[in-house]
């Protein structure tokens, strides 16, 4: 009679028991190195969202130089995974940003409390390179102004495209060659060993260089544009965010 009246509780405890493994398990499988994104924006953030507890949730890490780029992560302190999205928590473990699951893409999105959209993508599960070119031609004929082509730019910059290729390290204000890239003819190729997370989220695949600019393109079709400062030196332009030059090594 006894374990009649106990089996209803041992069930009970059971099920929760499955649902908190269900839950830990899904919170397992979200930790890893993600992209945080401004809509409508080029600003954006490599996040790291760590397994292990931290000051509220678990400890989530982001490089310095998004600090600059999305002011909001100033009020992060962690993140969780609760009830199908993902939480980004300010230091009281309250939601600044609520990431429902993902879209066809795999791309969540949320609405800060300003009426602001971020989309968070989580880094590796981005489509593959389409066949088509992630740059049309009717973008690459569109050429910037005389003035835009010239405000900063240095008096050196190269002639043609084919004088741009080579290998570049990417340093940052206090670290360099923390990531190196090689631009060649039909392609460009993040190499191994790459210690930077924003660049390795940003993957780019594909880049043109045309009225004295040079564009990154990502594998997801998004750019980020320099400008040349030096001999085999370029920036980025605008200048957000953190540090970010490439540097013509040698192989």
């Amino acid at each position: 009679m006894r374990l009649r009246r106990l089996l209803p509780v041992l069930g009970l405890l059971a099920w929760t028991g499955g649902a908190a493994a269900q839950e830990a398990g899904t919170a397992r499988d979200t930790a890893g190195p993600w992209e945080l994104a401004l809509e409508g924006s080029f600003r954006r953030c490599g996040l790291m969202l760590a397994a292990e507890p931290g000051p509220v949730g678990q400890a989530l890490r982001f490089p310095a130089g998004c600090r600059r780029a999305l002011p909001v992560v100033n009020g992060i302190a962690g993140w969780r995974f609760e009830g199908g999205l993902i939480q980004l928590l300010d230091r009281e473990g309250q939601p600044v940003l609520a990431f429902a699951g993902p879209d066809g893409e795999g791309i969540r999105s949320a609405e800060s409390g300003s009426g602001e959209r971020y989309s968070l993508a989580q880094a590796g599960a981005r489509p593959a390179a389409p066949e088509t070119p992630l740059v049309t031609q009717a973008a690459l004929s569109t050429l910037p102004s005389a003035r835009e082509a010239s405000r900063d730019s240095w008096a050196g910059a190269p002639a043609t495209a084919a004088a741009v290729t080579g290998l570049y390290t990417l340093d940052r204000f206090v670290e360099k060659d923390v990531c190196r890239v090689m631009l060649r003819a039909d392609a460009a190729q993040v190499q191994e060993g790459c210690r930077d997370p924003g660049l390795a989220l940003f993957d780019p695949t594909a880049w043109h260089y045309e009225a004295g600019r040079l564009t990154l393109v990502a594998r997801r079709g998004h750019s980020v544009e320099l400008i040349p400062v030096g001999e085999g030196r370029w920036r980025r332009d605008p200048e957000i965010g953190t540090t970010f030059v490439l540097r013509r090594v040698e192989p």
